[in-house]
């Protein structure tokens, strides 16, 4: 019998046949790949699990440049700092607008009084001392909108020119506070140990007495009351609360990065206090200033309400105009009490929606 391997044709491989498995070689082999155009060249032999990867990951290609193009879409090429995102929210914040048309339109009036005032706030007018008497007090006539004052003046013009005297205490009030709360926090947040602790506990006794208690005490202690006693009364009842909330945000900015890499570096302590620490830690002070404007304007008129305000009687300010003219003649005409008042409550309003409103877009956790 003859042997099957010599038999011809018995066992040889035919022409494209490969064992299983193993990708045929030769020039057959390679024609049969460019003829079936299945896969491309080099992935003829991926597993499935190499193709879904390989899937996948084109995927994920798309999927990221996607984002990027969002991105580049969305972003500010300058970059968004944190006073510059809080501006822009601020704008689209009714309460803070609220807030800025009314502090703007008292500072615009209080600026231009002489001008905008149709009379001199302390001229008296022969057509309305004509008509007073102890009963009586003229009202709105020809030439007056707002009527006559107990003394026979325009009460529209001491209105306006009002708002300077009250700008004026509580801009002064606010900002010699402000100041020596800056000076007092800064000390006890850079220092700190003992030093800390005395200017603390001062400022807690301070704190713990009602700030108009405090303010009224302190005016009673000047030998006479002027319009300064009721400025330095107002502002040093503010002292400890700036006081407090630098300091606060001091030692914070103590242990932040920024903070011990400048101690690890060597540089002195003075500049890490005046060029790391207390720049960054201004803002929430500068903030609450807006708020402690309103209280100074309420605290001002409380303290001439009482009578121990500015006792000049031709000085126009709305304070001094609630208490002397409008408690004495509250019963003969009730608007020489409601026109300063309405106005007090309006202005105070006014820095209190701004302040909360500035609080609110300069906090972090509110960035969106």
């Amino acid at each position: 019998m003859t042997d099957p391997t010599t038999r011809p044709g018995v066992g040889k491989p035919r022409t494209g046949d490969t064992p299983t498995g193993q990708p045929a070689e030769g020039p057959a082999a390679a024609g049969q790949a460019g003829q079936s155009g299945d896969t491309p060249t080099g992935q003829s032999g991926d597993s499935p699990a190499q193709r879904r990867e390989r899937s996948l990951g084109r995927l994920g290609d798309r999927k990221r440049a996607r984002l990027d193009e969002l991105a580049r879409a969305t972003a500010d090429p300058g970059g968004v700092s944190l006073y510059r995102d809080a501006l822009r929210r601020l704008r689209r914040n009714p309460v803070a607008i609220v807030g800025a048309v009314i502090v703007g339109l008292f500072v615009l009036v209080a600026l231009f009084a002489p001008l905008i005032a149709p009379h001199d706030p302390v001229q008296r007018f022969d057509e309305l001392t004509r008509d007073l008497t102890v009963d009586s007090i003229p009202g709105a006539t020809a030439g007056h909108p707002f009527g006559s004052d107990p003394l026979g003046r325009d009460f529209l013009s001491r209105m306006i020119h009002g708002s300077r005297q009250t700008l004026f205490v509580g801009v002064l009030a606010t900002l010699i506070g402000l100041t020596l709360g800056v000076l007092l926090g800064a000390i006890a947040g850079a220092f700190g140990g003992w030093v800390d602790v005395v200017l603390m506990r001062l400022t807690d006794v301070m704190l713990a007495l009602p700030s108009l208690l405090l303010a009224i005490t302190l005016v009673a202690m000047a030998s006479r009351s002027s319009q300064w006693t009721v400025i330095f009364a107002v502002a040093i009842v503010s002292v400890p609360i700036f006081a407090r909330l630098l300091r606060g945000s001091m030692l914070a900015q103590r242990e932040s990065d920024h903070v011990l890499a400048a101690r690890a570096l060597g540089v002195k302590e003075r500049n890490i206090v005046l060029r790391h620490m207390l720049p960054n830690s201004l803002t929430a002070v500068i903030v609450q200033a807006t708020l402690t404007f309103a209280v100074s304007i309420l605290d001002a008129a409380a303290l001439s309400f009482l009578g121990l305000g500015d006792p000049d009687i031709n000085r126009a300010e709305w304070g001094l105009m609630l208490g002397v003219d409008g408690q004495r003649y509250f019963e003969v005409r009730p608007e020489l009490a409601y026109y300063p008042a309405l106005a007090i409550i309006v202005v105070a309003l006014g820095f209190t929606l701004l302040g909360e409103a500035m609080r609110e877009a300069i906090d972090p956790k509110n960035r969106r």
